[in-house]
């Protein structure tokens, strides 16, 4: 199964975690206090981030979250976006890589 991917900037992350969970119904399945947040559903896996190197409010990257996929790969379209190719577990190791005091656990259900 694959997910769209969408990892977004902010320089407001506590407001965009309120306006996202009431947008996609849910609370996000992981929140890095002033930093992070990931929600995982059915059909997407969005990430927004406090990230200084990206305009606020821009796309940073896309994807697909593929279950079949055995590593992580990335690519630039022909209009500079970048896309990547990562399963659930491969997000979690950079999760922790980036944020190592975090415990968090992949929710398979999603």
């Amino acid at each position: 199964m694959q997910k769209l991917h969408l990892a977004l900037s902010t320089d407001k992350i506590a407001a965009t975690i309120a306006d996202y969970t009431a947008r996609l119904g849910i609370a996000p399945c992981l929140f890095i206090p002033g930093e992070y947040a990931l929600w995982r559903t059915d059909s997407l896996n969005i990430s927004v981030r406090q990230d200084s190197t990206c305009p606020v409010g821009s796309l940073r990257h896309l994807g697909w979250e593929d279950a079949t996929a055995v590593e992580f790969t990335q690519e630039v379209d022909v209009n500079g976006i970048i896309w990547e190719r990562f399963n659930a577990q491969h997000q979690a190791d950079e999760i922790h890589e980036i944020w190592p005091a975090t415990n968090y656990q992949i929710n398979s259900e999603a």
